[in-house]
């Protein structure tokens, strides 16, 4: 992912207002960006229509049901974070943008203003597109759900702001580590592999790994149950608190990535 587009700034002085514009101009002129996108969505969406044309119990979470295409798409709008910023640094025109907006802090800032908005559109679109595909899909006899029962219409909105946490949690990690590769190798690990052995090793500790939050928390309208009598089964945390532990753990990325771009050599 490289470019070679740049915004001036009369007189010099650089807000994040500048500094966000110049990293739309350089987010929205990447090919990569828009197909990943679109890729992510697409991939919800048919995870969805899936699901549902194999669905076969009425009494189960018809609305997390829908929304399961959202967790293989988290790789993707991790990914996707993390290249955003290590792009700049394996390309050179990290450079060239420290030297435009020479305050450090406000072009991760900035960077995360302009991909946070595009991946919580982008997300916002494919979890609403696959729970209204989900529904035309479903079985006769096996009712859709709709926006106005209870908790549906939250499922469906902070599912889809799971895409713009987990994208701004690849962006810091890239802001951290700087080397695309070695970004995603550690974004794979923490959603998907630590997850996944935390869970047999530690169940209380389990309900606050990203992948089994937006699983089991942002996504769901039902509690969620393990087996026929709950032995085992982690107490996974409400939506409302799912979410803000992601924010949390995008914020502490974020952070991390400010104070060490500034104190680093481009």
């Amino acid at each position: 992912m490289t470019t070679t587009a740049q915004t001036r700034v009369p007189g010099g002085r650089y807000g994040l207002a500048q500094a966000a514009r110049m990293e739309w101009i350089k987010l929205r002129s990447l090919r990569s960006t828009w197909w990943t996108l679109a890729v992510t969505a697409a991939g919800t969406v048919g995870i969805g229509v899936a699901v549902g044309l194999n669905t076969r119990d009425a009494s189960g979470d018809l609305t997390n049901n829908a929304l399961a295409g959202v967790v293989p798409g988290l790789l993707l709008a991790g990914a996707l974070g993390v290249l955003t910023m290590t792009s700049e640094y394996s390309s050179g025109t990290i450079r060239v943008t420290l030297a435009a907006v020479p305050r450090r802090p406000l072009v991760l800032a900035a960077k995360a203003a302009v991909f946070g908005a595009v991946t919580l559109i982008a997300g916002e679109a494919a979890s609403f597109i696959a729970f209204f595909a989900d529904a035309a899909t479903l079985r006769h006899g096996i009712a859709a759900p709709t926006l106005g029962q209870p908790g549906v219409l939250r499922a469906v909105v902070v599912t889809g702001a799971g895409f713009c946490l987990i994208g701004l949690l690849g962006l810091g990690l890239g802001a951290i580590i700087r080397h695309g590769a070695a970004a995603v190798a550690v974004l794979v690990a923490g959603i998907y592999v630590i997850a996944g052995v935390i869970g047999i090793v530690a169940h209380g500790a389990a309900a606050y790994m990203p992948l089994l939050i937006v699983g089991n928390s942002l996504s769901t309208t039902k509690p969620v149950t393990c087996g026929t009598n709950g032995v085992n089964c982690p107490h996974f945390l409400s939506a409302w608190a799912g979410l803000g532990v992601l924010c949390l753990y995008a914020v502490i990325a974020l952070a991390a990535g400010g104070w060490l771009l500034a104190r680093r050599d481009a």
